[in-house]
């Protein structure tokens, strides 16, 4: 399983997921410009580093993990996902449901297209979804 995800990570890459990890980075640095937005510049990294390889990999609820809430999981992480999602995430989010379109319809046009493009929409996806609740997330590995 390790070549699968390995060869469908080389592909993602290639195919757009660098673009979409550079993206993350660039809402980072814009984050790191104002002192409000220091905390999400972190996450924007982390899950920056994610978007070039996301197979393999995924993002779970932090309270999921340890067991109890913290300033993350709790009213706070929901608030600042809130701001999070108006002033970035959205544009982010927006960026990824593009690219999972575009992938799912060049799967739509070629068969050959379709073992890739189908797998690489479902990413797209998750981290759109990802783009909504990034604050209280950790990333995990799946293997």
């Amino acid at each position: 399983m390790g070549v699968f995800r390995l060869a469908f990570n080389i592909a993602w890459f290639i195919m757009g997921g660098f673009i979409m990890g550079l993206a993350w980075w660039l809402a980072g640095l814009i984050c790191i410009i104002s002192i409000i937005g220091i905390p999400f510049a972190k996450s924007c990294f982390i899950i920056g580093e994610m978007t070039f390889w996301p197979f393999g990999q995924n993002a779970v609820n932090r309270q999921t993990i340890t067991g109890h809430s913290d300033i993350g999981t709790g009213t706070f992480g929901m608030l600042g996902n809130i701001i999070w999602f108006l002033l970035v995430g959205f544009w982010l989010a927006i960026g990824h449901i593009i690219c999972a379109i575009a992938s799912a319809s060049a799967s739509a046009i070629a068969s050959a297209i379709t073992i890739i493009g189908i797998p690489f929409a479902f990413q797209h996806l998750k981290l759109a979804k990802l783009t909504v609740i990034p604050i209280g997330q950790t990333i995990i590995s799946t293997q």
